[in-house]
């Protein structure tokens, strides 16, 4: 892998941080052409992104931060070395739920009319940000002998060299595309606001929960517990995901 993409003199341009700028880039794409159809200020959609991109950058370090703080406690500037890889996608998302919800109300935007057009724009720009994790070789798989199994052999990876592992950097781009296109369907037949980002996290949670049993990198635990800490918040928040669907469901109903 190529976790360096170029240099030019002093200036290097690191492929994951690249990646996940694209990402972010098109999920403000996706977002706008939601927002236009349901004629709502596609600048609206832009801010709220950007918004989206501090709170997940902040969050999504934090949490990895303090599931390896064995090793930051020794180097307190690593914290800062984003371009070394790093991000856990809960972190960034609990931050950006509370960011984004102070957004909404001060824009006064329907809350999960608004979160249902997000919702698949976010789906596809994690895919597009985890293709970062391939090339930097965070977020790396266990040893196995699948025919599919990949081999690191760049020096400034930060992946295991020299053994055959899970691609589950692939295995989390390829989920989320998936998801983005169910999310598309969901859209197209709908019957409540919300129903597109609780189905969202409903199913990325079920995704990630697995793909979770073929990591290799240190994964932390949940309260002393067998899952890892993304596992466990994956079934909290997978347990959140019905019920809301299920309370907007009726909640629908009953007004009509």
């Amino acid at each position: 892998m190529h976790p360096i993409l170029f240099k030019i003199g002093p200036i290097t341009l690191y492929t994951y941080g690249f990646f996940v700028a694209l990402g972010f880039l098109t999920a403000i794409i996706v977002s706008r052409i939601f927002a236009k159809k349901n004629n709502i200020d596609p600048q609206n959609m832009t801010d709220l992104i950007f918004t989206i991109l501090v709170c997940a950058l902040i969050g999504s370090r934090l949490l990895y931060v303090i599931i390896n703080f064995g090793y930051y406690k020794n180097d307190l500037i690593a914290i800062f070395k984003l371009w070394d890889g790093g991000l856990v996608f809960y972190g960034g998302f609990i931050v950006s739920v509370v960011g984004c919800y102070i957004f909404i109300k001060i824009h006064k935007l329907n809350l999960w009319k608004t979160a249902d057009i997000i919702a698949p724009s976010i789906a596809l720009g994690h895919a597009v940000g985890r293709i970062g994790c391939f090339f930097a070789g965070c977020c790396y798989g266990r040893e196995c002998s699948k025919p599919w199994a990949i081999i690191f052999s760049n020096p400034d990876s930060l992946a295991p060299l020299g053994v055959f592992l899970h691609p589950t950097q692939l295995y989390s781009v390829l989920s989320n595309f998936s998801i983005f296109l169910i999310l598309l369907f969901i859209y197209r037949i709908k019957k409540f606001h919300g129903q597109v980002f609780f189905s969202y996290l409903l199913i990325y949670s079920l995704f990630r929960s697995y793909i979770e049993t073929f990591r290799g990198d240190f994964r932390g635990d949940f309260f002393g517990s067998p899952l890892s800490v993304s596992q466990g918040i994956s079934i909290v928040i997978g347990l959140i995901s019905i019920y809301m669907l299920f309370y907007l469901y009726k909640k629908n109903n009953d007004s009509n």
